[in-house]
């Protein structure tokens, strides 16, 4: 005889899985952090000037509660999600 699975162990599973995204969601720090070592790492002139340092400055922090975004102007230039930022082209 088969043992028919809790429809709640799913349920319980996947609202655990949206409280650690929410729990792990990307700061404004983490994003400027990240935002200035790509720069740094893109470009040599970059590394000597500040220019990561005035890129993450000058972005805006959005957040969605379970992922969280950078704009510079209309420019989206990060992406966070469950502790992961990934900059997009700057």
């Amino acid at each position: 005889m088969a043992k028919s699975r809790s429809p709640l162990v799913p349920l319980g599973v996947t609202a655990a899985v949206v409280a650690l995204a929410f729990v792990l969601n990307p700061s404004p720090d983490r994003h400027r952090l990240k935002i200035k070592e790509q720069i740094a790492e893109r470009s040599a002139i970059a590394r000597v000037l500040p220019l990561g340092s005035l890129a993450a400055f000058a972005s805006n922090y959005h957040t969605l509660g379970v992922a969280s975004y950078t704009k510079v102007g209309e420019r989206v230039l990060s992406v966070g999600f469950m502790g992961y930022v990934h900059v997009l082209n700057p």
